[in-house]
């Protein structure tokens, strides 16, 4: 029953996000706590000492940084705007969110916790020195780098320390919370809703003279996610982890890549992770849906 209903929460999610986007817009002070609480609750399940950097996290971060460097070349003899939109959808480092939705999927969430830290530590890296050879922005390479680092390690490093500090410092508070597992896949629902209506407040709020440009970065964030999530999966296969593997390279974290683009690239570009959000949500729902029914199935 838990998990019928689980499975029409995320599409619900996303309606109210459409139906509701201004009044979203308003609420997002409250998304970094939300996260913050969802993450801690997931890290605390989760034994740091088995955390290992494997080939899959090779493979992964490989093709994420040398699509997001090939796309970017390609597009670029056509469109500027589309270049970098799409080069963004690539480049963007895995979303906080991915270790409860891939948890909930059957990934394995060690994995999944150690992709997602070292991917946003590379993409903070890689992030500056890129921005800084196609000539877009005028910060130093070391303000870039604090800039996104800023914006990542409260919401990740924080709460997997309180969560080391937790099983250490205070175990029998660290297990209540163990068993709080169900409560951050909500959490995350809320968040979702917020992001999305942002994504839609953000969209409608564009203003340019073609809409052309939106919609060709629409339909080009939509194909990078259906790339990034069939790769990782086939890639998360041979490591028999298929969950794992398309979550890590499809899952990503689009309000990080839409602040980047806002700042070191043109803004309207930025539509195109935006877009993104709403393409990997709507995919998210159909997989927890679609597990729900093999679930069904199995236990016949």
């Amino acid at each position: 029953m838990l998990q019928q209903f689980r499975s029409y929460v995320l599409p619900f999610a996303i309606l109210l996000g459409f139906l509701f986007h201004d009044f979203w817009e308003q609420c997002n002070p409250i998304v970094p706590y939300l996260l913050f609480t969802m993450l801690l609750i997931s890290f605390c399940s989760i034994n740091i000492k088995e955390m290992r950097f494997t080939r899959l996290n090779f493979w992964l971060l490989l093709i994420q940084i040398g699509f997001s460097v090939v796309v970017y070349i390609v597009v670029r003899q056509f469109n500027v705007v589309l270049a970098e939109g799409t080069m963004m959808c690539f480049l963007a480092p895995t979303a906080n969110s991915t270790v409860v939705i891939g948890g909930l999927l059957g990934g394995d969430k060690t994995t999944i916790t150690t992709h997602t830290l070292l991917c946003n530590i590379v993409v903070a890296i890689e992030a500056p020195i890129f921005f800084s050879l196609i000539g877009s922005y005028d910060l130093s390479f070391w303000q870039s780098i604090y800039g996104i680092l800023s914006k990542m390690i409260p919401l990740i490093i924080f709460p997997l320390i309180s969560a080391i500090v937790l099983r250490y410092v205070s175990p029998k508070i660290h297990g209540k919370i163990c068993q709080w597992q169900n409560l951050s896949f909500y959490l995350w629902a809320m968040a979702l809703t917020i992001v999305i209506g942002r994504t839609v407040y953000f969209i409608m709020q564009q203003e340019v003279s073609s809409y052309t440009t939106e919609i060709l970065l629409s339909v080009l964030s939509v194909i990078v996610c259906v790339i990034q999530f069939s790769l990782g999966r086939r890639i998360g296969k041979r490591y028999h982890d298929v969950v794992a593997g398309g979550q890590l390279l499809g899952q990503k974290n689009v309000a990080l890549a839409v602040w980047m683009t806002q700042t070191y690239l043109n803004p309207i570009a930025s539509i195109a992770p935006a877009s993104y959000s709403i393409w990997q949500n709507l995919f998210n729902s159909y997989q927890l849906w679609r597990k729900r029914q093999n679930d069904v199935a199995k236990k016949r």
